[in-house]
Formats: structure tokens, C-alpha cells, sequence
């Protein structure tokens, strides 16, 4: 039985190991230790509630993940309150996939972006994310772009 909850202090250090997995099962790069980037991203947005993420567990262990920062800049039309959720962190252990663990989590963090007053949520969604996205109502926008530095 698949259990949800939030994500706390305790469960960080599993989370971080999950969250590059995820990396690399997307197929980043690796050229850096990026655990210190991201145990203090997590500990600076958890603190100040920008960053929130449910877990799915199966008894004491994460069996997936999914994360939302919450940003925020000018209103605009599409957007008036200029608050926007950034997903993340999207990750079933491969053998918990297709049971209905993403949707759920999915689910979840999407509504605390609602409760967060965000007016859109965005993801840069994965070859294997894009019907979860796409059955849930997300729409791709053919204009992002992206300039490295």
C-alpha cells in the first residue's frame, strides 16, 4: 500500500540521491558534485516555504518523488498574479512506475501551487514525462528558450 506525505529534513538526504537518479536517467552530464548545490537549495526554499514536494511511500521507503518551486515575476496576461510553479523532481522508482504514483504526486504538488496563489505551472517534462503531463492538461509552448550562462 503506497502512502503520500510531504517532504521533511529527515527524508532530504534519500530525496537528493532520487533526484539525481532522475538526472541521470534522463541523461545529464555529470561534471560537478551538485548534492552541497542542492542540499542547500532544499534547505533554503523549504525554510522559507518556496519549495515543496509529497513523496510516495511504500512503508519506510521513497519510492517517488515530485517537487514545486513557487517563483514569482511581472504579471501578464496569461498569469495576473505573477506567481508561477516550477515542477521538478518528478521520479518513480522503475519497478513502482505505471501504478498511478506520478499522477498522483502530480496531482498533489499542482494543488499546492494552487493554494500558493500560482496562475501556471511549468516543467521542462522528459521524453518519458510527456503523456503524464499531457493527459493531465499541460500544453507544450513552442516559444521557450533558453540562454545558458
Amino acid at each position: 500500500m503506497i502512502a503520500y506525505q510531504k517532504l521533511t529534513k529527515k527524508e532530504l538526504d534519500t530525496f537528493i540521491q532520487m533526484r539525481i537518479r532522475q538526472l541521470r536517467e534522463e541523461g545529464a552530464k555529470e561534471d560537478i558534485d551538485l548534492v552541497p548545490a542542492l542540499q542547500d537549495y532544499y534547505h533554503r526554499h523549504m525554510a522559507d516555504g518556496t519549495f515543496v514536494s509529497w513523496l510516495a511511500m511504500d512503508e519506510d521507503r521513497i519510492v517517488g518523488t515530485s517537487g514545486m518551486s513557487f517563483v514569482e515575476k511581472p504579471p501578464y496576461f496569461g498569469c495576473p498574479s505573477g506567481k508561477m510553479g516550477l515542477l521538478s523532481s518528478m521520479f518513480t522508482d522503475p519497478e513502482y512506475r505505471r501504478k498511478g504514483i506520478a499522477k498522483e504526486l502530480l496531482s498533489r504538488v499542482v494543488e499546492e501551487a494552487r493554494a500558493y496563489g500560482c496562475g501556471t505551472v511549468q516543467i521542462t517534462a522528459s521524453d518519458m514525462g510527456v503523456l503524464l503531463y499531457t493527459d493531465f492538461g499541460f500544453v507544450k509552448n513552442g516559444n521557450f528558450m533558453q540562454y545558458k550562462l
